[in-house]
């Protein structure tokens, strides 16, 4: 089968489980379908414990999406007709950043070592019109409008997941990303958002708002009231294109310019900038949701190259007995593989994990075909909630 083939891998095993097959044997084929129920059970079982948190990548806004990868943003800020700039050139030239033809480049790169040429010689125009020119870019290459057909993934993903039982806890997804998937799904299907912004305008930021909550009351003599379903909880770690920081500190949801723009943009700083507001409260929630007994957490489209949230995560495995792990990547099997460390290191120690039994599992997977495997909770039949309702009352996870 292709690399890409859908399968997954359970903790403390080596062997990966493929759940769809080409082969006409019928042992293979039944092999497969087995294979496919157990990871259903997994998700299903998964989808009801009391704590579901979701980290997004870049990986979620690609495809029909629109999304920019890493490689386009690359391109934007620095070539013209295929070619490299004169200023591109210049700059990197002067920061010591080899672009030449056989060297694997990255805009993160280039611009942490304009970071730091700018901590010494923080007047150098040519460097910081190099920087404000390719925030200007990024800004503008994320703020895309995708079409509502192209958010059919995005929909489905939100849809599964926030039809939880409202006794739960709220879905909350935490995303890396700048752009605004996430809330034009959940707008095209009537879902709510609570993002830390006012619900009134000028929508400005205060993260109290991460503790409201929505209630419906069926009359106004009705003294009883009800938690509103398919709500969930949207952390943007890294800012939005929609976030802009006014002159008086406040932060507005609006159309945002390269100077005021409320995003940390690509570079090794990230790690610092993560620890002033908004970014600070954003990764205070992640922090704490990682903490949380009985939880589990859906890894999807996410590299692992932001030390700042990886870190935590590996900590928390090993000190949370009661968090499950899943990572859904189209390169999953690649990454954890014998080349894995060629990605970055910590899908090995995931890997390293997952092998002595941590509860982490691997779905090598692309973000629209996880969202397809995510069982729709509303779908199932009286006799299916009352089966999981015994194990969740029998203590089963």
């Amino acid at each position: 089968m292709e690399n890409n083939a859908i399968k997954y891998l359970p903790p403390n095993e080596t062997e990966w489980k493929e759940i769809q097959t080409d082969s006409k044997e019928q042992e293979e084929k039944t092999k497969c379908e087995n294979n496919k129920k157990a990871l259903n059970e997994l998700l299903l079982s998964s989808m009801q414990m009391q704590n579901i948190i979701v980290l997004s990548g870049s990986g979620t806004s690609l495809g029909d999406a629109g999304g920019p990868s890493m490689d386009d943003l690359w391109v934007n800020c620095t070539k013209e007709s295929d070619e490299y700039t004169e200023r591109t050139k210049e700059v990197s030239k002067k920061v010591k950043y080899d672009i030449s033809d056989n060297k694997k480049v990255n805009i993160e790169e280039l611009l942490s070592l304009c970071e730091a040429f700018l901590q010494i010689e923080e007047d150098c125009k040519e460097i910081n019109d190099f920087v404000i020119h390719c925030k200007t870019k990024i800004l503008k290459s994320c703020n895309f409008k995708p079409a509502r057909n192209s958010l059919d993934t995005h929909k489905t993903f939100i849809h599964r997941l926030s039809r939880r039982r409202v006794r739960d806890s709220r879905l909350k997804v935490f995303t890396t990303n700048y752009d605004t998937c996430f809330e034009n799904a959940a707008g095209h299907q009537g879902v709510v958002v609570i993002d830390g912004f006012s619900f009134t305008k000028p929508r400005l930021y205060d993260p109290r708002f991460f503790d409201f909550d929505i209630i419906r009351r069926n009359s106004s003599a009705d003294t009883t009231s009800n938690y509103l379903e398919g709500v969930f909880q949207l952390y943007k770690l890294h800012g939005s294109v929609n976030w802009e920081r006014n002159t008086d500190g406040a932060i507005e949801e609006k159309e945002a310019t390269p100077k005021g723009a409320c995003m940390i943009f690509p570079a090794r700083g990230k790690y610092q900038q993560s620890y002033i507001q908004p970014h600070l409260e954003l990764m205070a929630r992640y922090l704490s949701s990682l903490r949380e007994p009985n939880t589990c957490i859906l890894v999807c489209g996410f590299g692992f190259n932001d030390e700042h949230l990886s870190e935590p995560l590996l900590s928390a495995i090993k000190t949370n007995p009661y968090l499950k792990v899943i990572i859904a990547d189209n390169s999953a099997e690649k990454n954890i593989g014998e080349n894995g460390s060629d990605v970055n290191n910590y899908w090995k120690a995931l890997k390293g994990l997952s092998g002595k039994g941590e509860d982490v599992w691997f779905i090598n997977a692309s973000f629209q075909d996880f969202a397809n495997l995510i069982p729709d909770l509303r779908s199932l039949t009286p006799a299916e909630k009352l089966a999981k309702d015994i194990k969740s009352l029998a203590g089963e996870k």
